[in-house]
């Protein structure tokens, strides 16, 4: 498939090592870390080195792979009970993004299994998981595209794009292959406060990969449906339950609830392991709470009247009953509900 518009890898295994793109830095300086052990996977998880839920767990899983290395040079008889310590340590990290436990659960099952050094096979697992994540987002990109008119504009928020992700992305895969599709008439990207990942990374992701991009500020986007620039809302999820609420970055309910006065259609892109079907609904799901400097400051620089305080949720839920398409790998849900969630992923 032609690369031009698919450039950007964020979370890489080379030399033994695993490679994270400092998406903090970004677009200013592109700089690169290299986790020495467990506890530096975990940290750059949860102070937002690496970002997006599958990224967060494909980074864990590899996490797993150092932290196995570790474990098996210092007591090759006795690995097994300090690992597991260390996946809890790496699943703690951030609370929402259900592909975190996820990637950690398979890394788990796999151990039953396992006798002598677990490197290799929980080498083999995380790049099988790596691997699944970018075929995944190719496979949504085509079936999110299908439901794309020609001459559309769409509004994406926050980053959910190669630097989210394995590579190519979730809604930003549906966006690059609309593109490659030349279905699109323009493409929006909201600000995303407070850590600006639609200003940092997609309007960077989307620049480097020559889709051109219009970037909004999130309470201009009221004012751009009104004014019928844009036909679809596509966004991602870090958690999606049983009954279709969804679970994505801070001011995403805001846009949905927005897109159904004006009548822009919303679809939501996420793989399959971001359906989370032992969590009924959207109330259920644990919402993270970050600190207030990341309010109250823009990198480091104060922005808000010495004394005030900050609530800073890191996420929203979406109702089911705003959405007009959920899609996986697995297939399109066309306004989920609890029955259509649960034949998704039987």
């Amino acid at each position: 498939m032609d690369d031009q518009h698919d450039s950007v890898r964020a979370v890489y295994w080379e030399d033994d090592a695993l490679h994270l793109l400092d998406q903090r830095r970004l677009p200013a300086q592109e700089h690169w870390l290299q986790p020495a052990d467990c506890q530096a996977v975990a940290a750059a998880i949860r102070d937002m080195v690496v970002r997006g839920a599958p990224a967060i767990g494909i980074a864990a899983a590899y996490g797993a792979v150092i932290a196995a290395r570790a474990r098996y040079r210092a007591a090759p008889a006795a690995w097994r009970d300090p690992l597991r310590a260390d996946l809890e340590t790496l699943r703690q990290a951030r609370p929402t993004a259900v592909n975190l436990a996820w990637a950690l659960e398979r890394v788990a099952a796999r151990l039953e299994d396992l006798r002598g050094d677990p490197e290799p096979a929980l080498l083999a697992l995380a790049r099988d998981i790596h691997r699944q994540d970018v075929a995944a987002n190719r496979r949504m990109g085509e079936l999110g595209a299908a439901l794309i008119e020609a001459g559309s504009g769409v509004l994406t928020h926050c980053n959910t794009g190669s630097l989210a992700t394995g590579g190519y992305g979730t809604a930003l895969g549906v966006i690059r292959s609309a593109w490659r599709a030349a279905k699109l008439s323009a493409v929006f990207a909201d600000e995303t406060r407070p850590w600006l990942q639609g200003a940092r990374l997609t309007a960077w992701e989307l620049v480097r990969d020559a889709i051109p991009v219009k970037l909004v500020v999130d309470a201009a986007a009221a004012h751009l449906m009104q004014s019928a620039q844009v036909q679809w809302l596509i966004v991602g999820a870090d958690r999606i339950a049983a009954n279709g609420d969804v679970a994505n970055k801070i001011g995403t309910c805001t846009a949905a609830v927005v897109a159904r006065h004006y009548g822009v259609k919303v679809m939501v892109v996420a793989p399959a392991s971001s359906v989370d079907l032992r969590t009924p609904c959207g109330a259920d799901i644990p919402i993270e709470q970050r600190p207030p400097a990341e309010v109250l400051q823009l990198a480091g620089a104060p922005v808000a009247a010495a004394g005030a305080d900050a609530w800073n949720p890191a996420f929203d839920i979406t109702p089911a009953s705003l959405i007009d398409a959920i899609v996986t790998e697995r297939g399109v849900v066309l306004r989920p509900d609890r029955e259509k969630m649960t034949a998704l992923m039987s």
